[in-house]
């Protein structure tokens, strides 16, 4: 996958720019490469999904700062989709033109979405290929066999100025779900376990036992929950929206809930499954589905949920937000799945295809969601601040480097980040215990030192922690602009191929001044993680963790905040900056606690804003004062 730059990838419209980076000529053969299978057979079906460009992005990115800005004339004033389409889709004419286009190459055209940004068709791989003056090939990686094109797709000039991306060409996907599970399981023989009570101290430090899984409750609990709930406020009224790429089992959630004693709305959960939906295993990422409805779903009891699930490829997680957002039912959205934003660069994994399209087409939903109302929730990711280096060693056996994800990297959504709860534990093999002392930063860096030299037990834990860091693709955003701590990407980070002669494949771009994330954290550490109920084979009772469990708890807070307040609540950045710029930390009324200690294996907690726990944690009733003073 080599840089092409003859292509400008997206518009600066949208601020989305490459920021130098650059990338080798060589090729690399390693253990994480695809093996060639040779072309698609000419009568191999194929799905796609032609984006379209939006009309004036300019004013779309300034109507989606001020309709989520306090003191805008704006504010809160929401569009239907049908405004928006009106507003900023493509027009019939150029819809027509697409059509047209698809049509007269054989492709079918099956659905044209309402928010008039995304055109469904589907035709076979010599049709696609004709239309597009590709060659689809076949692949295997990992034993799944999938296709992409041997080189970029070429436009006519018909299209050139209405399309932005066509996803589907590929249908090959790095994303996974952002969860871990503990090191050792807690007993979950005993009914007790489940309901337990986890009290906040005035610092803003919860008190919690080691060994007992958290719920919902705890969450109430320790995030300052519960006086909404004493005063009726219980999600009705509101509806949660969970995008997914694996089916699951409702029946799990309501046993969830039924197990821990919370009475729930009935018939609340709307599966609705997107290109044919996901797979229902604990491999395809089930059990990511399942807490995300749980969490969700048990802070907001009485809320409604649409689960939209799609496959586990690029264009099916398109077209899920794309559904979820033009709907427009649901008042939040959030995401647990995602991949480091570097992956959508063109580099080893693609041979010289550049997926770069696919950040316009996600940000111009995105800020489509803005716009209408929709907040917005990712997983940062459960890599700490080296969001390509997973399960203990660079994935796939590449170089240390400082990476985000995305989907959380977008400057149009919330990114979701994660801290450790204090807790003490004597693990096993040690004899004294591992001490968190008060709410800090998640990133098992400590843990793993404390095990090797306490407990004997020479692990590698790197780099398991909450995601944050900087992006190389999107700058720094407004709301970030006067917010302390913010920073600049590092230098000297470069991109390179360990197991096949340090090849360098990506050198990053220093000193960017990128989107900082995360926005808001909340515990994510599994060794203080959560219950999750599941009923896959091999799966049940267990005690996980992760930025998974943030993205829909948040979600799930949203749905009470749109209750309290009486309406949607919005894009959510650009008004907690604003609070956190003008309230700060401490006193009885701030929404937020300062998380200043622990690192996510090179961002540390610091005072204010910092890329290990963003602003900090929630206060969730005073935030919610706040947001009704707005």
């Amino acid at each position: 996958m080599l840089f092409h730059y003859k292509r400008k990838l997206v518009t600066a419209s949208l601020t989305l720019i490459l920021a130098g980076a650059t990338v080798s000529t060589a090729m690399a053969a390693n253990p994480g490469q695809a093996t060639e299978k040779g072309a698609s057979s000419a009568n191999a079906p194929i799905t796609a999904s032609v984006v379209l460009r939006v009309h004036n992005p300019e004013a779309l990115e300034n109507f989606a700062r001020d309709v989520s800005s306090p003191g805008t004339s704006n504010f809160r004033q929401f569009l239907t989709t049908e405004q928006f389409a009106a507003k900023f889709g493509a027009s019939n004419e150029e819809i027509s033109r697409v059509t047209r286009f698809l049509q007269r190459n054989g492709i079918q055209v099956n659905e044209v979405a309402s928010n008039h940004l995304l055109i469904k068709a589907s035709g076979t791989a010599a049709q696609f290929n004709a239309a597009f003056a590709i060659g689809l090939r076949d692949y295997v990686r990992n034993g799944r066999v999938y296709h992409r094109p041997d080189h970029n797709p070429s436009y006519p000039a018909e299209l050139a100025d209405v399309v932005t991306h066509v996803s589907g060409l590929s249908n090959e996907s790095f994303r996974t779900p952002k969860n871990h599970r503990s090191l050792s399981q807690p007993d979950f023989s005993a009914t007790s376990n489940f309901v337990r009570s986890a009290t906040a101290s005035t610092g803003g430090s919860p008190k919690v036992t080691f060994g007992t899984p958290l719920t919902v409750f705890d969450v109430a609990n320790i995030y300052d929950i519960n006086p909404l709930y004493a005063a009726g406020i219980n999600g009705a009224g509101s509806t949660v929206g969970i995008v997914t790429l694996a089916d699951f089992n409702p029946s799990d959630a309501y046993a969830y809930w039924t197990m821990i004693g919370l009475p729930v709305k009935s018939n609340r959960i709307l599966d609705i499954p997107v290109d044919g939906g996901g797979q229902l295993s604990a491999d395809a990422g089930s059990d990511e589905t399942t807490l995300d409805v749980e969490q969700s779903g048990g802070l907001a009891p009485q809320a409604n949920i649409r689960v939209y699930e799609a496959p586990n490829t690029d264009s099916a997680f398109i077209d899920a937000f794309n559904q979820a957002i033009s709907d427009n039912v649901v008042d939040s959205i959030s995401t647990s799945w995602g991949q480091p934003e570097v992956f959508l660069f063109p580099t080893l994994f693609d041979g010289n295809i550049d997926n770069r399209g696919e950040f316009a087409a996600f940000h111009q939903l995105f800020l489509e969601a803005a716009v209408q109302g929709i907040s917005l929730f990712a997983a940062s990711g459960d890599s700490g601040a080296y969001d390509t280096n997973r399960d203990g060693a660079p994935f796939p056996f590449f170089s240390k480097v400082l990476t985000v994800d995305h989907p959380a990297a977008d400057p149009a959504i919330t990114s979701s980040g994660g801290t450790t709860l204090p807790y003490s534990h004597i693990f096993r093999g040690a004899t004294v215990p591992f001490v968190v002392p008060t709410e800090e930063v998640w990133g098992w860096h400590g843990l793993q030192d404390y095990l090797n030299t306490k407990a004997g037990r020479n692990v590698d834990l790197f780099s398991a922690g909450g995601g944050g860091g900087v992006s190389i693709v999107f700058q720094e955003p407004f709301y970030q602009f006067f917010t302390h701590g913010i920073r600049k990407t590092e230098p000297n980070q470069n991109w390179v191929d360990i197991a096949d002669g340090n090849i360098e494949l990506l050198k990053l771009p220093a000193n960017f001044h990128g989107r900082n994330q995360p926005d808001v954290s909340l515990n994510a550490d599994p060794e203080v993680g959560y219950f999750v109920y599941t009923t896959l084979p091999g799966e049940g009772s267990i005690q996980a963790g992760g930025t998974s469990f943030v993205a829909p708890q948040l979600n799930g807070i949203t749905a009470l905040l749109k209750q309290a307040d009486h309406r949607r609540i919005g894009f959510w950045n650009p008004q907690i900056y604003l609070l956190q710029n003008a309230v700060g930390y401490g006193g009885s009324f701030s929404p937020f606690h300062d998380i200043t200690h622990g690192d996510n294996w090179f961002y540390s907690g610091i005072a204010g804003y910092d890329d290990g726990a963003g602003i900090g944690t929630l206060d969730v009733a005073n935030l919610a004062l706040w947001l009704n003073a707005f």
